[in-house]
């Protein structure tokens, strides 16, 4: 299985203080609780399916590919100008050099090859038992 997320930002990591809080209108708070649930519901969607294939010993079967720091307009899904493109290029360019996990020293790059090599491989799988 194949994740492909859309990136999200560090915005989670950015700390408030009281008086910036305090001026926030309903718009505001209902738009920060948007942003934590949806993150929130990413990380646990990932987190589960990871510990299922890893449950099934099919852990190399398993790979989310997502940006979490993404950063100014990269993070505006409505910007298709043709700097934010390239920019979206290059943070995909990075990203393929990142490795996966802090418990897996793969990069991107690698792991998708190495997903790249399976696909045959299973295609050719599925035809021979529909075969049957």
């Amino acid at each position: 299985l194949l994740s492909l997320g859309t990136g999200t930002t560090s915005e989670f990591d950015k700390t408030h203080t009281a008086e910036e809080t305090a001026k926030w209108g309903a718009l505001q708070w209902m738009l920060v609780i948007q942003q934590m649930t949806e993150a929130a519901s990413s990380y646990m969607t990932d987190y589960y399916l990871s510990a299922v294939f890893q449950d099934l010993h099919s852990q190399n079967n398993y790979l989310r590919v997502q940006e979490n720091a993404l950063t100014g307009t990269t993070t505006k899904a409505d910007d298709a100008s043709e700097a934010n493109m390239e920019l979206l290029a290059q943070v995909g360019e990075n990203l393929l050099k990142k490795p996966v996990s802090k418990d897996n020293p793969e990069t991107y790059e690698e792991a998708l090859k190495r997903f790249a090599k399976l696909l045959p491989d299973r295609k050719k799988l599925r035809a021979n038992k529909a075969s049957y």
